[in-house]
């Protein structure tokens, strides 16, 4: 009879497993993810990547190519033009005798043939661009350096003045400047001086940042182009503390990155790391590493978002979404030494959700004890029923 019973058992927990109830687990064992792929249940196009040195190279070289310096060209000369808003003073020499802007009242002038400087009233740049020069008119400066506007004033003198000579200043910087905003200690707009002001410069004139410099992005706007890099990297590469043009927007964001830890690891929960990054053998252990008891070491993965130009992919995406990335998983198997190598390299990054899963024994010890939670009453109601038929106590 017991024997009966237990059979009965075993028959309706394998119809409930064939139904589709399956067996209580925190996400999907390793079987079924290596077979997700040729699965007809895959139509998302999953791609499954195993992770190898060459896999965490290639990731790691792609990170390298969206630093500043592979977005941004640098600033190599400095000459900042003038626009509307800025503040110009002209000044001329003329040679002796000059008459046209003859200035004997001058503290330079020592005699009346003495060449002394004319120099005019500063003048804001017209919104049209132009400033108004005596004997030169109106001279159009937008766009133009100062060496520029010189060049410009001393053409339409010839002719009028005696060799003259003409220099031009900025009085007032208006146009040619910086803002930085976000996580700084003063939000201002910074003017560019001849120095060639870098970020770093630039970030200091604001007061510095308030948050931990490894927490902390330096988002850069320039033109039609938005990027975004560790501060940090800034910090210990002088090739990416690059020479700001006019027009720029820094941005300083404090964002700590994350990722998911899911199944058999010490802990499932949010981890968050510096932007300076983090690999997959620090994120494993950061998430308590895998559980000896449960988890499956052939069975780690990574679940991301990769976009398309970070891989020579080993099987072509079959879909690419309109971001240009592809969804993938990296399968990671702990069984094998190489990968702890690998490990060390492999970049992990926002967003992404690490996965152990169960290993196969642990499934079977599941199976086997809903088996006992289910065959055990129906001995024990067994044993209940001889006892009271042996004792009379039916009757």
């Amino acid at each position: 009879m017991p024997t009966k019973y237990a059979a009965w058992a075993v028959v309706l927990i394998f119809s409930l497993l064939a139904s589709g109830c399956g067996l209580p687990g925190s996400g999907p064992t390793r079987a079924t993810i290596d077979k997700y792929p040729e699965s007809d249940k895959n139509t998302t196009g999953i791609s499954i990547v195993e992770v190898n040195a060459s896999i965490a190279r290639q990731l790691r070289d792609s990170l390298q190519k969206t630093m500043f310096s592979a977005v941004f060209s640098g600033n190599t000369l400095g000459n900042y033009s003038v626009g509307p808003g800025d503040i110009l003073e002209v000044t001329v020499w003329e040679s002796p005798p000059g008459t046209l802007f003859n200035n004997p009242g001058s503290e330079l002038a020592t005699a009346q043939t003495a060449m002394a400087p004319m120099r005019f009233p500063e003048q804001q740049v017209n919104s049209d661009g132009s400033i108004s020069v005596p004997f030169a008119g109106y001279v159009p400066v937008r766009g133009l350096t100062l060496r520029q506007i010189e060049e410009e004033i001393y053409r339409r003198l010839q002719g009028k003045a005696n060799d003259p000579q003409v220099l031009v200043r900025l009085a007032k910087n208006t146009t040619s400047t910086v803002t930085v905003v976000g996580e700084v200690t003063n939000s201002i707009i910074v003017p560019l001086t001849p120095k060639r002001e870098r970020i770093l410069d630039i970030l200091a004139t604001a007061g510095g940042v308030k948050q931990p410099v490894n927490k902390v992005m330096i988002q850069l706007t320039r033109a039609e182009k938005v990027h975004s890099i560790p501060l940090k990297a800034i910090i210990s590469d002088n090739k990416e503390n690059l020479v700001l043009e006019p027009g720029d927007i820094l941005t300083a964001l404090y964002q700590p990155n994350s990722f998911i830890a899911l199944g058999a690891t010490g802990k499932n929960a949010e981890v968050e790391f510096e932007a300076t990054g983090l690999t997959l053998a620090q994120a494993l252990a950061r998430s308590g590493g895998v559980q000896d008891g449960r988890a499956d070491a052939q069975g780690v993965f990574i679940f991301r978002l990769e976009p398309m130009d970070s891989l020579k992919w080993p099987t072509p995406p079959t879909i690419v979404t309109p971001e240009n990335t592809v969804p993938v998983i990296y399968s990671v198997n702990l069984r094998d030494p190489a990968t702890f190598f690998a490990a060390q390299s492999f970049p992990i990054k926002d967003k992404d959700v690490l996965y152990v899963s169960n290993a196969p024994a642990t499934e079977i010890m599941k199976f086997l004890s809903i088996i006992t939670s289910v065959t055990s009453p129906s001995l024990n109601t067994l044993g209940y029923i001889r006892s009271f038929t042996a004792t009379g106590a039916w009757n």
